[in-house]
């Protein structure tokens, strides 16, 4: 087997099932199996599937286990060279997987490739190509700072701005939504860190892929298209805690270590500060939202 693909589905029934008819379409010469895990979706999406692609290997959780837990669910029970994650809210191009999968047989040193990612309007998907959110990239994106310098690869170090998005080139950071991992990569560094529950899992698992030696790298010679965050629309209280607890996650982890400890102080501060100003935001929001349904 060549490739594992490896989408996990909650609550988004039509969008999962678009993706997996775009996977099917795909024209390729290589050999792919699709495991489909699903988080206690109550949306009838097991029921779809099993009746529309009998040929998807399922796999059915009786509770929402998360991103991370859910994917290597699939991980271990996947059998080929190369494991792909790939978003329920996606769709791939017909070409996508053999462009993808040659660049990596050709590129040895490669542990995790991803391709262009593009939005609904046509823009690109940020998170497709990133820094590693060091304090000093966070303070500049947090602040505001890089959207004054969009291209700046000091001030705008999370986004990279300054790298052509049309290009292909080594880079920090991919996105889980698609994201193609060499077998041997996994099997040195390990599997996604199950103390994330979604957002920042990726981060932590390329940084790893990258401290053991091998390169992640952009390749825009193909794309997919990303139709953002459709599982996590309806749950805001529990999507912002998820983010800010994966940032503090991600810096405990990772980059504390490197730095003293009024750098740390002020990032943990800034991110109690940050999750408290969002919640209270969103609750703004919904109290305004059901003011309005009353009148």
């Amino acid at each position: 087997m060549d490739l594992s693909i490896i989408i996990v589905n909650y609550n988004t029934k039509q969008l999962t099932l678009n993706c997996v008819a775009s996977v099917l379409e795909s024209e390729t010469e290589y050999t792919y199996e699709i495991i489909l895990v699903d988080n206690a979706s109550k949306d009838d999406t097991v029921v779809a599937v099993k009746q529309q692609y009998p040929c998807v290997h399922l796999i059915e959780n009786k509770d929402n286990l998360g991103f991370s837990k859910a994917n290597n669910q699939g991980m271990h029970v996947a059998k080929g060279r190369y494991v792909l994650l790939l978003n329920s809210d996606t769709i791939v191009q017909p070409d996508t997987f053999d462009i993808m999968i040659r660049f990596m047989d050709e590129n040895p040193k490669v542990g995790s490739a991803g391709c262009k990612v593009v939005l609904p309007d046509g823009s690109l998907d940020k998170a497709c190509k990133r820094g590693f959110p060091t304090p000093a990239a966070t303070f500049y994106y947090v602040s505001g700072i890089s959207k004054r310098y969009p291209n700046s690869p000091k001030y705008n170090a999370y986004h990279r701005g300054d790298l052509d998005e049309n290009g292909s080139y080594p880079i920090d950071c991919l996105v889980g939504a698609f994201m193609m991992v060499r077998r041997e990569a996994i099997e040195q560094v390990g599997m996604l860190d199950e103390d994330y529950f979604m957002y920042g899992e990726d981060v932590d698992w390329c940084y790893r892929i990258q401290q053991a030696g091998w390169v992640n790298y952009y390749h825009a010679a193909t794309s997919i298209l990303h139709l953002k965050r459709a599982s996590s629309r309806n749950k805001p209280y529990k999507i912002t805690y998820e983010f800010h607890r994966a940032i503090y996650l991600l810096h405990k982890k990772n980059f504390a270590k490197y730095y003293p400890w009024w750098v740390n102080a002020f990032m943990y501060t800034g991110i109690v500060v940050k999750t408290a100003v969002a919640l209270a935001l969103n609750t703004c929001f919904k109290a305004k939202a059901l003011f309005t349904n009353k009148k």
